[in-house]
């Protein structure tokens, strides 16, 4: 392994897409920004939809920014999970993919406990209620026709790869995420039939570091490629990829991948598929070499985003480091609400949202930006100690540390209050993780480095940077007085 190669990562987010070049040896690993493009749910009418391709415009310009310095061996997509695009039987796109925040699918939900049964749905794909899986999406699509038409089913950075090469595939870990894919890895014929699907609206499982195929020549022509550009299945779901890039010395090590979601969890060899389990609402989503991301979803720093979206429409822009630091210097854990509660699911006035919550609970109301974000990262370490008390309970393992890697890298006041309420080390970093762990798995299955998780991650030690963060005793019992 001696050869040096440069690859693109494209990394979509719910709030924005990033393509990051990787140039990846054995001794050489950097990461460039190659572009980068907004993102947001589009509204129209009662229905939230995704600009998918305005996504795939900002992808392609990206890509052609990473050909101008030098030739790319490959290109691999991960982005959030569960939304999906449909296609005709030609192969064309029916419709913008709708947002997994859209509200369609209350009546889907019942049906499916009706039909199939939470507890069954658990024990049979390892995946947790949530009111936006895939299974409900495509129910609800069904009940108002929207299936008549189409011919195949695409997870977002699957359809983005489909763009590329006019290839189907699933990759697995994504998959996973769908409520309609056996905890085993192999796609749940009964459920689809019982749900009144069929599965055949689904392309074959693909694993991360398959090969897909090449960048087509008409798209290679226009981004300005005259090689082959190989794409390459990666852990398409950005929390798989984020979880190759955390760099764990040992296997007992709880992850925080912190961003618009943060899903804090472990890496496990088997599914934990106790009934325990689901009532504390977790799940078994796959990440690579056949483990599981047994985790739990906490709504993530969409809450902040969404405050200060509100606040700079009444007040023009804000700080947003500035901001956190002075939230810093409030009183500590003086209102602490459920972050995870369903009412910041969709967009909207949060701080209004928590001044409810709060009055509901007896919580005293924040009344500047400053106690409102204080809160709010209160509110998100709590929710994080729970996760990695009851993760470690229901997998029956200790941890020596816990890992955040994401944007909320970036907020030292969360990384600094989340190892004072684990009582445990806090190592966080890299910041980019999901795109590095995308480009790991790339240069893997092009022979430059070893692909296996473990040396992977020593590898990364080698070349990135992190910081510690150490508890505090003193707040450590001020969090564990504090109420689930």
């Amino acid at each position: 392994m001696s050869k040096v190669e440069r690859v693109v990562a494209v990394d979509l987010g719910a709030s924005s897409g990033r393509l990051y070049t990787g140039t990846v040896g054995p001794s050489t690993f950097s990461l460039t920004e190659s572009g980068r493009f907004a993102n947001g749910a589009v509204q129209v009418g009662d229905n939230l939809f995704w600009d998918i391709l305005g996504l795939y415009r900002g992808i392609l310009e990206g890509l052609a920014n990473a050909l101008r310095d030098g030739p790319i061996a490959s290109i691999g997509v991960d982005s959030w999970a569960v939304d999906y695009g449909l296609l005709r039987e030609d192969g064309s796109l029916l419709s913008n993919p709708f947002c997994y925040r859209d509200l369609r699918t209350e009546a889907s939900i019942a049906e499916a406990a009706l039909r199939i049964g939470k507890a069954e749905l658990f024990e049979r794909t390892g995946i947790a209620h949530q009111p936006f899986n895939t299974l409900y999406q495509l129910m609800a699509d069904a009940k108002a026709s929207y299936l008549a038409g189409a011919s195949t089913a695409l997870l977002l950075p699957d359809l983005i790869n489909y763009f590329l090469t006019s290839k189907k595939a699933t990759e697995v870990t994504n998959a996973s995420t769908t409520q309609l894919m056996t905890s085993a890895g192999k796609w749940d014929d009964e459920i689809f039939e019982r749900a009144g699907l069929t599965s055949s609206i689904f392309s074959p499982l693909a694993e991360p570091g398959d090969v897909l195929g090449v960048v087509s020549l008409p798209i290679a022509h226009r981004v300005g490629s005259s090689e082959a550009v190989k794409v390459i299945n990666v852990a398409s779901h950005d929390t798989a990829s984020a979880v190759v890039a955390v760099p764990a010395k040992s296997a007992n090590f709880a992850y925080i991948s912190c961003g618009t979601w943060s899903l804090v969890g472990m890496e496990l060899e088997a599914a934990v598929l106790s009934d325990e389990a689901r009532l504390a609402g977790f799940s078994n989503e796959r990440g690579i070499e056949g483990t599981y991301r047994f985790l739990h979803n906490v709504m993530g720093l969409w809450t902040l985003q969404e405050s200060i979206r509100t606040w700079e429409l009444r007040s023009g822009p804000i700080d947003v480091a500035e901001l956190v630091a002075r939230s810093a210097r409030e009183e500590a854990l003086r209102s602490v609400i459920d972050i995870n509660d369903e009412t910041f699911l969709t967009p909207g006035d949060m701080p209004a949202r928590i001044a409810r919550l709060c009055r509901a609970s007896a919580e005293p109301v924040p009344e500047t930006p400053e106690q409102f974000t204080r809160c709010i990262i209160d509110s998100l370490a709590l929710a994080y100690r729970n996760a990695v008390v009851d993760v470690q309970r229901l997998a029956g393992r200790e941890i020596d540390a816990v890992h955040i890697v994401g944007g909320g890298v970036n907020n030292k006041l969360l990384c600094q209050l989340t190892a004072d309420a684990c009582g445990v080390d806090v190592i966080a970093g890299p910041v980019e993780a999901a795109a590095i762990g995308n480009v790991l798995v790339q240069a893997g299955a092009l022979g430059v480095i070893d692909s296996q998780r473990w040396s992977m991650r020593e590898f990364l030690r080698k070349v990135s940077h992190t910081d510690v963060y150490h508890a505090n005793p003193t707040m450590t019992k001020r969090f564990e007085g504090r109420r689930r």
